[in-house]
């Protein structure tokens, strides 16, 4: 069993997932509505050193299926159990964490299956 077949059956859970979209006229971030994401949610603290060298503290690490950008952020649920305002804008959500870093390695012998775990 290749390990992406293994990370597909284990990732169980649903995360939410705000993809960065861009800035409005005022530089302030906007984001494409929400969507579900498979994952494997694992609530654990660790210090890391964050996208911008920074050492940080990680509140959760996740193993998702597809890439993602490291300026979203994730939430552990579903969309349909968001209000409708909090769909398109995840800042003052409760429970939702901005992305810290995301580890990328490809699988043995593969140049397109990658392992993705995610630092929040």
């Amino acid at each position: 069993m290749a390990i992406q077949d293994f990370i597909e059956r284990v990732c169980v859970q649903n995360a939410i997932y705000w993809q960065p979209k861009g800035t409005d006229g005022f530089g302030k971030t906007t984001f494409y509505p929400a969507v579900d994401i498979p994952c494997r949610w694992d609530d654990c603290t660790e210090k890391i050193v964050d996208r911008h060298g920074v050492e940080t503290v990680s509140n959760a690490q996740l193993l998702v299926t597809q890439d993602i950008d490291v300026a979203g952020y994730l939430k552990l649920g579903k969309v349909k159990d968001l209000q409708e305002f909090e769909k398109s804008f995840p800042l003052g959500v409760k429970g939702v964490f901005p992305i810290k870093k995301i580890e990328k390695t490809p699988e043995f012998r593969s140049t397109d299956k990658f392992v993705r775990i995610i630092y929040l």
